[in-house]
């Protein structure tokens, strides 16, 4: 096999994630599909060596694409009921798909759809990257051209009307809330195996440096290492909401010390630990009584 043919190979096992994040943020399949060859083509034209994480170099790069489109005025933004249902492109044989997001990003449903075409362009992409797909912020920071706790702060406000105009269970918070909650349980009585299950296979936690030097992790990836790190864990969160997330609190002597926000679709597919005093008291954390 060449280096060509591997690329290829590599690229098209990424394609249904690429569709859907472009799909959402385009509102069209003939767009998406679009906005999917013009990645391509931008990645058979890079230094693929010096990519690291070639996933994450391609959902970033398809949103930058599909931003460009919004900007411009390029895309249509189809409404068509032929469209809304329609499966992507690729379908895995013998079950879900490695990038299996993209999967729980085509069930949403429309009307989520038409609650994202009233978001602007960058607000879409930054909720879009993140509440759906948990890229995280360091990550989209640079597509966007603002700082990390500015797409935070966009993200926030970005969720907050999305939550406030649609019904979809996928950004109810307080379905989400109840996920949280039942996940925080079964870290402090040490239930491994309802961890995995409340986790999606290939769940991201990212810590800050702060976190780190607290005996945290800058990331773990997949269900069961995350579900090792979190097992008789989370004695002391309690409940709230980061920047409108449903997330949890650790609070020593009436100090904040950690802040952890959750990204939930039908299970979590991201938690962000944050403990840099700095950006705790940026954040617009309410504790859940």
């Amino acid at each position: 096999m060449t280096d060509t043919d591997l690329l290829v190979e590599r690229f098209e096992a990424q394609r249904p994630r690429l569709r859907a994040v472009a799909h959402r943020m385009l509102g069209s399949a003939a767009e998406a599909d679009d906005a999917v060859q013009d990645t391509w083509l931008r990645l058979s034209r890079a230094d693929v060596d010096g990519i690291d994480n070639l996933p994450g170099w391609l959902t970033t790069t398809v949103g930058r694409v599909c931003l460009d489109r919004l900007r411009s005025g390029a895309a249509r933004h189809e409404e068509s009921t032929d469209t809304a249902g329609e499966e992507p492109a690729v379908e895995p044989a013998g079950g879900r798909d490695p990038e299996q997001e993209a999967l729980l990003a085509e069930s949403v449903g429309q009307a989520l759809e038409v609650v994202l075409t009233t978001l602007g362009p960058t607000e879409r992409l930054v909720f879009v990257l993140h509440d759906m797909f948990a890229v995280s912020f360091d990550e989209i920071a640079p597509v966007v051209d603002r700082s990390p706790p500015a797409v935070r702060q966009i993200a926030s406000r970005a969720r907050r009307r999305v939550q406030s105009r649609s019904a979809d269970p996928v950004v109810d918070p307080t379905r989400q809330r109840r996920v949280v909650e039942a996940f925080l349980a079964a870290s402090r009585e040490g239930r491994f195996e309802d961890l995995v299950g409340l986790l999606d296979p290939y769940v991201v936690l990212r810590g800050d440096a702060a976190a780190v030097r607290m005996g945290g992790s800058g990331e773990v990836r997949g269900s069961s290492a995350v579900a090792d790190f979190f097992n008789g864990r989370a004695q002391g969160a309690v409940p709230a909401y980061v920047d409108g997330a449903a997330g949890a609190l650790v609070i020593v002597g009436g100090t904040t010390r950690l802040a952890l926000s959750f990204v939930v679709t039908d299970r979590i597919i991201g938690i962000e630990v944050v403990a840099d005093p700095e950006q705790l008291r940026g954040l617009a954390v309410v504790v859940d009584r």
